[in-house]
């Protein structure tokens, strides 16, 4: 039995109430969002044209276009033409602290998170924006970085996830040797955390890293103001103007969540927080069973998110707990706002998976999976008879793998050996079939 087809008007109404769906997170709030007058002589931040044309010319071709269906291979090909236009709409935008709409404009094109999706939140958001303003973010990234405090770990020069990861566990392998001690390993998952960004929070804080003042205004008439409707194949829904959160596909908006949870640190020394963009973790260093430190951390951390808008997802979040000694003892749950957290013998953190015995097993057999599935797909290519340059840019990207791998296993901090009585596992990297195929 085939559902009967729908029409033209049911389905954007039903696009508009999926927009409206994906706009949840909006906020009203009760006053206008007001820019701050400049001090006298404030310095307004000015792009050059070599800059503008670098940033252009290394435009991806292949990416798709946004709202104003302007190709990537048009700007990347015409840099040189497009360079001294575009020049002086950036310094202009930046002098007024006025973003044009057409810059801010989104697309929103809705992926099914399952193979069967029966709700609006079976539906994960995809922001197109126009590329041309992904390019003028970039040039503004690169000033804002300055005021980046020192707890992220994310866009710091020759910065990875590797040096988070490396800390977490250094510091909890160097308090694993301490008498009667042990460690709580909080993984926190925010819901659409980039969509919560309240405009006026984030400038404020901006405001107290000593941000230029022009800089800021421009960011929040940036955040402000946003058109947003959903697409699906020729069907486009009613807009929506946003003046809550940042899209997923901005440039920008990874770096001003950092920036608005600069202010979210321990306020005990035995916590540790490993922020890493939109992934936080805490880090309990535990001694004599003494908990309440960790604990009261927590509810602080939870009373953080409410009053800064965003919402912490305690399903999602996960709970590790380390704990060598020999006595065995039965730890007390954690909740968060009533809800229990899951406790978990193993999760991933920043891409690599975390156990509690600090074992690399489960890691590295995830990646001799992937190495397997990567084999097994370049033969059946070769075998298929693909042509030479599928196959010379498969291996291009399978050498590029198995170096990022090797480079994450070398990287890692040593742990200790496992017992001689925990099982022996070896592995072999040979082509297997993936699952599914």
């Amino acid at each position: 039995h085939k559902p009967p087809p729908q029409t033209c008007d049911s389905t954007i109404s039903l696009l508009n109430e999926l927009n409206t769906f994906f706009a949840r997170f909006e906020v009203q709030n009760s006053t206008t969002a007001q820019k701050t007058p400049p001090p006298p002589g404030n310095q307004v931040m000015t792009l050059s044209p070599d800059s503008v044309r670098r940033s252009l010319s290394r435009i991806n071709a292949r990416k798709t276009p946004g709202p104003d269906n302007i190709p990537g291979r048009v700007l990347r090909d015409c840099a040189v033409e497009l360079t001294d236009v575009f020049t002086d709409i950036f310094n202009i935008s930046l002098n007024q602290t006025v973003v044009p709409t057409c810059f801010k404009a989104t697309t929103i094109i809705p992926v099914p998170k399952k193979s069967s999706p029966s709700c609006f939140n079976d539906y994960r958001p995809v922001a197109l924006t126009p590329i041309l303003t992904k390019c003028f973010e970039r040039l503004v990234m690169q000033h804002i970085k300055s005021v980046l405090p020192p707890s992220q770990f994310t866009y710091r020069p020759n910065g990875s996830t590797d040096d988070a990861i490396s800390t977490a566990l250094h510091l909890a392998l160097t308090h694993l040797d301490k008498k009667d001690s042990y460690v709580r390993m909080l993984f926190i998952d925010f819901s659409s955390a980039f969509n919560t960004i309240i405009p006026q929070q984030l400038t404020q804080k901006l405001v107290q890293l000593g941000l230029n003042t022009s800089l800021y205004n421009w960011l929040l008439d940036f955040l402000t103001g946003r058109p947003q409707a959903v697409r699906v194949g020729s069907n486009t829904s009613s807009t929506i103007i946003l003046n809550t959160g940042a899209p997923q596909g901005c440039v920008l908006s990874p770096l001003l969540f950092t920036l608005l949870t600069h202010d979210c640190t321990p306020s005990h020394s035995s916590n540790l927080f490993i922020k890493f963009a939109d992934d936080t973790t805490v880090v309990g260093l535990i001694s004599k069973r003494d908990e309440a430190d960790y604990r009261s951390e927590v509810s602080r951390l939870a009373v953080w998110c409410r009053d800064n808008n965003l919402s912490l997802n305690v399903e999602k979040t996960k709970e590790i707990v380390v704990d060598f000694r020999r006595a065995h003892i039965r730890h007390a749950p954690l909740t968060i706002n009533g809800a229990s957290v899951e406790r978990v013998s193993s999760t991933k953190f920043l891409g690599v998976h975390i156990t509690e015995d600090l074992s690399w097993t489960n890691n590295t057999s995830a990646l001799a999976k992937k190495s397997q599935q990567r084999l097994y797909f370049l033969c059946k290519l070769r075998r298929a008879r693909a042509p030479a340059p599928i196959m010379e840019e498969t291996a291009e990207l399978k050498d590029s793998f198995f170096h990022q791998a090797v480079r994450k296993l070398n990287s890692l901090p040593a742990l200790p050996p496992l017992p001689s009585s925990a099982p022996q596992t070896s592995c072999t990297v040979t082509p297997i079939r993936p699952s599914g195929s």
